[in-house]
């Protein structure tokens, strides 16, 4: 079956309806509005800090902006031949042949083709908590989820996830970093892992947090789908080049499931937003813009570490642009202290219950963290 848009958007339907209700919503979380307050509250509304969704808060490059706005008068036009330049793009700088580069936030639609083929009872291994938007996807059509904890040092346990593998087995999926503890695995170590796996199952590698981390080209697994291994490598334009709100992104795929997907139409150009696509162009253009924003990230996570450091916290050393922390709090007792500061963090990611996500913003903003932190647990302590 091929895809066009009312056929795509049908299949997104999916997620829309089967898993939306079920995750957490930002909106659900947010403070109350000063109409919505109980009347002598202290609550406070404005300005808030939005430190809950990993989110690039310096924007998308300038060259960027510049490129939308040359775009408005031709958003009469469907995609076309943007799209082709952007693949192009891409392969080029990943040195992979463009038939197996499939633009798109392809998780939710990899999953939930990857369930539904081969027969019901496939397998899905993750790591748990973590990000599992592949892993709901294919749950919602009848896969079934495989969770494996984090191991002591709350790190992809890899050695788990191989005693887990089974014929069942239809794909492992990593985060690396892992999200929420922001932890990037040994180079070496993840590869042989990936390598040896992929001989049993597809590996599947998200690399949103990637660019983030140091020594970004030795750690990522671009030269595994390079040499022919069953593994796939995910990246999005959403994190360190800002574009969160034109929901691009891209796989980088083996041979045989770039013709699979090719297939089902997520090669159409038409199926992508004009302006997402013209901005990613843009992005990949401006080569100086992400070293400015990872070295602010580092500047700003840094000085987290540092606040950590002092007050005796236990903490992950992330590598993303987030920091995890034990607070000793219940994570509600300990979001709603924030709150009231006009601090929104991450959701709670169970067992870690009294572990805190934040996400890193603007200098300000995080100096504004920093502070409702060092109060919030003064207050608790006393």
């Amino acid at each position: 079956m091929t895809f066009n848009r009312r056929d795509w958007i049908r299949y997104m339907g999916v997620f829309a309806g089967g898993l939306g209700a079920a995750r957490w919503n930002p909106t659900a979380a947010a403070i109350p509005t000063a109409t919505a307050q109980p009347a002598g509250s202290t609550l406070r509304v404005a300005p808030l800090a939005q430190l809950s969704l990993n989110e690039n808060p310096y924007g998308p490059s300038p060259g960027v902006l510049d490129a939308l706005r040359q775009e408005f008068p031709r958003l009469c036009r469907y995609t076309g031949e943007e799209y082709t330049t952007l693949v192009e793009m891409i392969a080029a700088r990943e040195q992979i042949p463009r038939e197996q580069v499939i633009l798109g936030e392809i998780l939710e639609p990899l999953g939930t083709h990857l369930s539904q083929t081969g027969g019901a009872g496939g397998e899905f291994i993750y790591s748990d908590p973590g990000y599992t938007a592949l892993i709901d996807s294919a749950v919602a059509v009848g896969g079934r989820a495989v969770g494996v904890p984090l191991n002591a040092r709350l790190e992809n346990d890899l050695p788990a996830i191989t005693a887990k593998l089974s014929s069942h087995t239809r794909a492992v999926f990593l985060v690396n970093p892992h999200n929420p503890t922001g932890i990037v695995a040994d180079a070496g170590e993840l590869k042989r892992f990936a390598r040896a796996t992929s001989r049993q199952a597809l590996v599947i590698v998200d690399e949103a947090y990637l660019e983030f981390a140091d020594l970004f080209a030795e750690r990522s697994l671009v030269d595994l789908v390079r040499s022919g291994d069953n593994v796939i490598v995910f990246r999005t334009f959403a994190k360190v080049y800002g574009l969160a709100g034109l929901e691009i992104g891209y796989g980088l795929v083996p041979k045989s499931i770039a013709k699979m997907l090719s297939t089902k139409g997520m090669d159409n150009p038409h199926l992508f937003n004009r302006l997402a696509v013209v901005a990613a162009i843009a992005s990949l253009q401006d080569g100086a813009y992400v070293a400015r924003v990872t070295r602010e990230v580092a500047r700003e996570r840094e000085l987290w570490f540092g606040l950590f450091r002092e007050l005796k916290l236990t903490f992950t050393p992330s590598a993303g642009n987030f920091v995890f922390l034990e607070t000793g709090m219940p994570h509600v007792q300990f979001t709603a202290a924030m709150a009231q500061a006009g601090i929104v963090i991450g959701r709670k990611f169970p067992p870690f219950d009294r572990w805190a996500r934040i996400s890193i913003g603007l200098p300000e903003e995080n100096a504004a963290a920093r502070a409702a932190l060092r109060k919030t647990l003064a207050s608790a302590a006393g």
